[in-house]
């Protein structure tokens, strides 16, 4: 159905700053919500940003300021640029999409996917 693939996580150093996509692919007719989310081992995985497919925005508390998503519906990838990372942003960030196919038997059908993960690490 649709696959979600993220890129940019990496190491680097408290201050710093990363860019994370996450292209979605297959039978697209329509993307809602896309938003990226964050998990620490022990910890349950916690929405970091939100975006709508028009636009509306929702940020956690521990980024806003910092943090800035944004999506490129020709391309069906959502972007998070991360400005001045602390040590406690490190997690694995995975995406997520809800999502609308035309299936094979011509019926609408509605779901969302993850991503599988990309692994950001602020450390010194």
């Amino acid at each position: 159905q649709v696959q979600l693939v993220e890129s940019g996580g990496g190491l680097v150093q408290p201050g710093g700053s990363l860019t994370l996509s996450c292209a979605a692919s297959g039978k697209i007719l329509r993307l809602n919500d896309m938003g990226w989310y964050r998990q620490v081992p022990g910890k349950q995985r916690e929405m970091v940003a939100d975006i709508g497919s028009g636009g509306n925005i929702k940020y956690a508390d521990s980024v806003k300021g910092r943090f800035t998503i944004s999506r490129d519906n020709a391309k069906n990838t959502a972007y998070l640029q991360m400005n001045n990372l602390k040590p406690e942003d490190t997690g694995v960030y995975y995406c997520n999409a809800d999502w609308i196919v035309l299936g094979d038997n011509g019926v609408y059908e509605v779901g969302r996917s993850w991503g599988q993960g990309t692994q950001v690490t602020v450390s010194s």
